[in-house]
């Protein structure tokens, strides 16, 4: 199948940042590593992201960028490449989705979707 060639997979783990985090002040610092691997069948290169990211006041954030973390790391099939980088929401709770645009070795573009991920204190959601 054609779309196999043409397989990222993307995995999340977040955690708060109590220590860069002031609650009284509305400012509440998240991390999130991201590992993407390339599942497909043809070598990929990470050109740009967009991220939306929402807090529980429903206020969204559009973050786009050429590449993650200042590089646009280039994937053979079945390499991965990990990354953390950083939110700061004004609430306690949020989330974050997005996409990857990737040029593969053959010149086709394609995106790879980031599905929503909660960002959370400890404690606030059961």
């Amino acid at each position: 199948m054609e779309t196999d060639r043409y397989r990222i997979n993307v995995q999340v783990k977040t955690a708060y940042v109590e220590s860069q985090s002031e609650p009284d002040s509305n400012r509440y610092v998240f991390a999130y590593t991201i590992t993407i691997t390339n599942a497909g069948s043809v070598s990929a290169q990470l050109i740009t992201r967009h991220w939306v990211i929402t807090d529980a006041n429903n206020r969204v954030q559009e973050v786009r960028g050429e590449g993650v973390v200042g590089e646009q790391p280039k994937l053979e099939p079945g390499m991965s490449f990990e990354y953390t980088s950083g939110a700061v929401l004004e609430t306690p709770v949020g989330s974050m989705q997005g996409s990857y645009q990737l040029r593969a070795e053959d010149g086709t573009e394609f995106d790879a979707s980031i599905s929503a991920f909660t960002l959370a204190t400890p404690r606030t959601l059961h």
